[in-house]
């Protein structure tokens, strides 16, 4: 064959163009005019055989710097978490790794098993009653929550604080702009969103209000204050929350929301050059029918036994577009049974413990950097993220911790213009007390 990876021998191509009644391939092209061709050759490298294709592969693996090899205070979004060997084990085995539509329940009862404890799962950690069977990511199970609140109560004003995650509102922006909806941002005070001015932007054509909890900031909103604001219309109130978090914070449930939003990211999913995730999304009963993406409920057969199905299916393919609460039309089966294989296995007390670990480790640091005098921007209560001040750029400061082998936290410089110099830091349970001590006196040591 000519060309190594392509499972056509020139045999079957022969058979193809004699059966077509050509000769040669150039004439496939015949009515594209000459003059409008490519008559050179591609500036490409030779195509290699497959054993020196892989030694260039991982020779340009080996240059990228990862977190097996560094020590990672970087999160905003992702996060380098304990996952369980029984994840990989579980997820590579060909039932769940090639599973794909379960349309079929009567054979694709694991899989469809594998979903409802999942959402049984996110549902008993977010304080909801009902979440469905997964989004694409976290900042796309926000922007459905919008679109669904403006559906649900007919309003076109979108309030989000300017704690949300930066990403999360541009593609709630995106989604909104084609639903002729308006976004409306909420400032910022202190690290928490300005009661305030939520207050002052609240009005009759509000859809719903929608914060992070903790915020991109590391922050713990005031969910009780911002609830009484968001409902004292008929506006709905959506909370995306980190769900490892809610291992020992107060479920947003708990405080009035009607829709509960995320990433399954810090369960089960490794950092991966920031993708593939697995949103979350969970409601009151309420908006059960309004749910984006699928529902997977249990059942009975004829004879009894208990079996799994897709229900409420409320999707565009199976009814009349205009009827469809969404066009979301698939889901992250396999990063969601990824997730939900790292809560089993972790446990209900496990979770706690790992998300306390993270509020100690992220508090030690805070207070080891504060030693080395490194300015803490704010004084809130926080889960594993806070803000530090620098002396000059966190994109120079990145450079020189690189050298020590570490990875800086986020720039906040690259989405809010009032936070030069500020860095974020993330502390999860995988960082020791002694990687701790060392970033501290690095980070302390630059001028």
């Amino acid at each position: 064959m000519k060309f190594r990876y392509l499972p056509m021998t020139e045999q079957d191509q022969k058979q193809m163009m004699d059966t077509i009644g050509i000769k040669e391939l150039e004439e496939l092209f015949q009515d594209i005019p000459k003059e409008i061709r490519y008559d050179g050759r591609l500036n490409i490298e030779e195509a290699l055989d497959e054993t020196k294709l892989v030694k260039e592969m991982t020779r340009l693996a080996e240059t990228n710097i990862n977190v097996k090899q560094y020590m990672s205070f970087l999160g905003a979004g992702v996060y380098e978490h304990y996952i369980p060997s029984v994840v990989n084990h579980m997820l590579l085995r060909s039932e769940f790794y090639t599973a794909y539509t379960p349309y079929q329940p009567e054979i694709s009862q694991g899989e469809l098993q594998a979903i409802f404890e999942f959402q049984t799962m996110i549902s008993e950690l977010t304080g909801m009653d009902i979440a469905n069977s997964s989004m694409y990511d976290g900042p796309t199970a926000l922007a459905e929550a919008a679109m669904m609140s403006a559906g649900q109560t007919k309003k076109k004003t979108i309030l989000v604080s300017k704690t949300v995650h930066p990403e999360s509102r541009e593609v709630l922006k995106s989604n909104a702009k084609g639903q002729n909806l308006h976004v409306v941002e909420i400032d910022e005070k202190d690290g928490v969103t300005d009661v305030e001015d939520l207050s002052a932007k609240y009005n009759e054509d509000t859809a719903c209000v929608i914060v992070q909890y903790p915020n991109f900031l590391g922050n713990l909103e005031d969910l009780a204050a911002i609830e009484k604001i968001a409902h004292q219309g008929k506006g709905l109130f959506v909370v995306s929350s980190n769900p490892l978090s809610l291992g020992v914070l107060k479920p947003p449930g708990e405080f009035g929301a009607d829709v509960v939003v995320g990433d399954v990211q810090p369960f089960g999913i490794p950092t991966q050059l920031g993708g593939p995730h697995c949103g979350y999304f969970a409601v009151t009963k309420k908006l059960m029918r309004k749910v984006p993406g699928r529902l997977v409920g249990q059942t009975t057969d004829v004879n009894g036994k208990r079996g799994f199905v897709l229900t409420l299916q409320a999707r565009e393919q199976h009814i009349r577009r205009d009827k469809a609460t969404s066009n979301i039309c698939s889901n992250q089966a396999l990063n969601a049974l990824g997730a939900s294989i790292a809560m089993a296995a972790i446990g209900k007390r496990g979770v706690k413990d790992m998300a306390t670990q993270n509020i100690q480790k992220a508090h030690y640091a805070k207070n080891k950097l504060k030693e080395k005098g490194v300015e803490i921007v704010y004084d809130q209560p926080f889960f594993n993220e806070f803000v530090v001040r620098l002396p000059k750029p966190i994109e120079e400061v990145n450079k020189e911790l690189l050298n020590h082998k570490i990875l800086g936290g986020f720039d906040l410089s690259r989405h809010y213009s009032d936070k030069e110099n500020m860095m974020l830091i993330a502390v999860t349970e995988l960082r020791t007390k002694e990687e701790i001590d060392e970033f501290a006196s690095v980070l302390g040591g630059i001028k």
